[in-house]
């Protein structure tokens, strides 16, 4: 066959520069005689010499030359004139013919996918991968042709297009396309043969879905984890995930979206022997490579396995130690931050006791408020209780990087002072003992999948470029220590910049009014400015929205002099709190103002958003007082309202009416009004679901509101990250931004990038649609 098509069987892993990273791999796989779809690559000097004809390459090189990342209206125009010249180019004759021949080779009407291969994709170091695109279930003669050269033209992506500026890649970029047998995928997924989260080279992992493994490579569903040991191998431990829908091939060919019933999508996906099978598979893949790989794999209706892609697992450190598990498991509960930390217990009930807690300790409470904090500080890590996801104790845990597990119900009873125990904050598990060792305590984590590791996770080496995203993400940000380490972060501002716990540092432990009785007022705001100047600095000139003082009634009831002023309340989560308690105490509202127009002085990218706003007349007083401040009158302030409230579904045009900017969805109030369960109950936890279909219809009225009255929308909470589902239905939803916590930011980018992807490609192949 001429050397501008190339069947799978005459390629190498040598021949990166003819058939691009995934052609050259898959080549190396057949010949190696691993169970591979059958197919051939359109190559890469084909794709030059196509492009070659009528000037067009020549129009490429000079438009790729004076390309500005940093101008996002001439990079989208640039980008879409050379996606056109690309298609208009077309295909030669002869190039035209040796495809269909190929492709006819492999059956009539053959269903096929059709796959870039960038030559700087799939290989050591590379950050190209993923950005290409890729077509499934593609039959007949003209949709194989217009799949390659939609591949072509997909090496000009806006975001491909970014990063190559960014970068200062200056030679010629250059794609091959492989076409290959498609398996009407009943499961498949991805696996290393090494662990990619500790490095441990003894170890197989699995992750496993029904249908299409678009859906895991893309992150769009929870799959199955298997963990086996090579040697044998042997299944360690199956972890069954949650999958709400699969990818399969419908009647007319083309992939199709099947929703699945909660039974049906959290099934096992794989048996143990199944999974011992695919573990026996990725260790022949391994030998044969000499290093450890990343594969993607596909079970047909036939029940036989096939290896669609492998790739080197890059980036890896020396791996952990492992061994054996020791110790008892003493209590347990839900892994609310990270980490792996031995030490010994100290039992306290009340911040008063802080004093106690040495450095390092394990602090053990019932659960905590923001007059913890100073105690949090010194902890080496953190166990309630009580508490969920969302609770004070998981957020703070996470900003100031505590291992923390919350909702044990009865750590305080079961656990001992002095008693030496080790926390696993991911899996939520307080174990006897140091058994730090075995757990591979202070492992280095790994860059994961070539592909999705390239898409969303963040680089840590400095002066990394990170893909860029429609959808813009910010941080949620509590505390100002961290300000230079997190401003460093790929993010676009502060989303979410929480008031109580900087102001329970400023106050001291006192309540407001309490300070301003005692004429401490000067101080207050020399403190906070001091720590609010900190963030603003670090953050410039990106924005950095400050949520004013949210305290609830008994939490500013446990301040120094708080019982004098505070009302009791039997449910405070919905009494006198955010704006009403503006109106209602205007003089504490002042302060904050007053503070936040001293601190716009010196870093003008600093603007206010108001909480738990419930009715028009209650904001519009609020607004009153902001403009009647001297923050009210100072240039380009921004006004946000958290969208927490239910009422806020139909309040948004007036909203906008009254000159809000924006407005920031709080996905825990809002969820625990909507469906009436507390965001803090461990008991009722279960009920506690940001994806309940009752709450994505309000968050798709809410974006929807605000795009309708011209303002923007976001969202600040940690489901974005923590579920792929739910940052698909966001960017469906059109959302203008997300803001989540700082250990959140590499997640939050791979999903929304997925999701992003994702409906691209769906507009793109309904656009086609449509032409035909």
């Amino acid at each position: 066959m001429p050397a501008d098509v190339r069947w799978f069987e005459e390629l190498t892993k040598d021949d990166v520069e003819v058939a691009g990273g995934k052609g050259a791999n898959l080549g190396e796989l057949l010949r190696a005689g691993l169970p591979v779809p059958p197919g051939f690559v359109v190559t890469a000097p084909a794709y030059l010499a196509a492009i070659g004809e009528d000037g067009v390459r020549d129009q490429v090189r000079e438009a790729l030359a004076v390309l500005d990342p940093d101008d996002p209206a001439a990079l989208t125009g640039t980008a879409e004139s050379l996606q056109e010249l690309v298609r208009k180019a077309a295909m030669p004759e002869g190039l035209r013919r040796q495809v269909l021949d190929a492709y006819r080779r492999l059956g009539p009407d053959a269903v096929v996918a059709v796959r870039s291969s960038a030559t700087a994709e799939d290989t050591s170091g590379t950050s190209f991968a993923g950005m290409n695109q890729t077509f499934t279930n593609v039959s007949g003669d003209d949709a194989v042709l217009d799949a390659v050269v939609d591949c072509w033209a997909s090496l000009f992506g806006e975001r491909v297009c970014a990063y190559r500026a960014s970068q200062g890649v200056t030679e010629e970029p250059a794609i091959a396309v492989a076409v290959q047998e498609m398996v009407d995928s009943q499961r498949s997924g991805v696996m290393f043969s090494v662990d990619p989260s500790t490095g441990n080279r003894s170890r197989v992992v699995i992750e496993a879905a029904l249908g299409l493994g678009e859906v895991v490579v893309g992150g769009l569903v929870e799959p199955d984890t298997y963990v086996l040991t090579k040697e044998g191998p042997r299944l360690l431990h199956a972890r069954v995930g949650h999958q709400a829908f699969r990818i399969v091939r419908g009647p007319d060919g083309r992939d199709r979206r099947e929703d699945l019933s909660p039974e049906e999508g959290g099934r096992r996906v794989l048996s143990d022997e199944e999974a011992v099978e695919l573990a026996r598979l990725a260790l022949r893949v391994e030998e044969h490579y000499g290093s450890p790989q990343d594969m993607e794999w596909a079970i047909g209706p036939d029940g036989r396995t096939w290896l669609v892609q492998s790739r080197p697992v890059t980036a890896l450190e020396p791996e952990a130690v492992t061994g054996a598990r020791p110790g008892e498991t003493l209590v347990s509960g839900l892994g609310a931050a990270p980490g792996v930390v031995a030490g010994r217990v100290r039992i306290l009930r009340d911040p008063k006791e802080g004093s106690r807690l040495q450095s390092g300790e394990i602090l053990v409470a019932p659960m905590t408020n923001p007059d913890w904090v100073p105690t949090m500080r010194r902890a080496g890590a953190l166990v309630t209780d009580g508490g969920g996801m969302t609770c004070h104790a998981a957020i703070v845990s996470r900003e100031l990087r505590v291992p923390c597990v919350v909702g044990t119900r009865d750590a305080t009873r079961v656990l001992r002072d002095g008693e030496l125990v080790t926390v696993h904050g991911a899996e939520g598990t307080v174990y006897e003992g140091d058994v730090t060792s075995s757990l591979g305590a202070g492992a280095p984590r790994v860059a994961v999948r070539g592909e999705a590791a390239s898409a969303g996770a963040v680089p840590a080496a400095e002066g990394a470029v990170v893909e860029p995203l429609a959808t813009r993400l910010y941080v949620n940000l509590a505390m100002a220590e961290r300000a230079d380490e997190v401003a460093a972060m790929p993010v676009d501002g502060v989303g979410l910049l929480r008031a109580e716990f900087m102001i329970t540092d400023a106050l001291g432990g006192m309540h407001p009014r309490h300070l301003l009785a005692l004429g401490r007022r000067g101080e207050f705001l020399d403190r906070m400015s001091a720590s609010l100047v900190r963030i603003t600095r670090a953050f410039a000139p990106r924005p950095v929205v400050y949520r004013t003082i949210d305290f609830r009634s008994n939490e500013f009831a446990r301040l120094e002099g708080g019982e004098r002023y505070e009302p009791v309340e039997a449910n405070p989560m919905i009494g006198y709190r955010g704006c009403y308690r503006y109106v209602k105490e205007p003089e504490l509202f002042e302060l904050e103002l007053e503070l936040l127009a001293r601190v716009r002085e010196e870093t003008p990218n600093l603007h206010v958003m108001i909480p738990f706003v419930r009715t028009r007349w209650e904001l519009e007083a609020c607004l009153e007082l902001i403009d009647r401040s001297p923050l009210g009158r100072q240039r380009g302030l921004h006004r946000w309202v958290m969208a927490e409230v239910p009422s806020v579904v139909y309040r948004i045009p007036e909203y906008a009416a009254l000159g809000v900017d924006g407005v920031s969805i709080g996905s825990n109030d809002l969820t625990q009004l909507m469906l009436g369960v507390d965001r803090d109950s461990e008991v009722c936890a279960e009920l506690f679901d940001e994806a309940d279909e009752a709450v994505l219809d309000a968050i798709g009225r809410i974006v929807g509101a605000a795009r309708e009255a011209g303002i923007t929308s976001s969202l600040c909470g940690q489901a974005p990250s923590n579920r792929p589902e739910f940052a698909e239905h966001l960017v469906r939803f059109g959302i203008t931004s997300v803001s989540v916590n700082p250990d959140s930011v590499d997640a939050a980018r791979g999903v929304i990038a997925a999701a992003e992807r994702r409906l691209l490609l769906e507009q793109a192949r309904a656009a086609r649609g449509g032409e035909g």
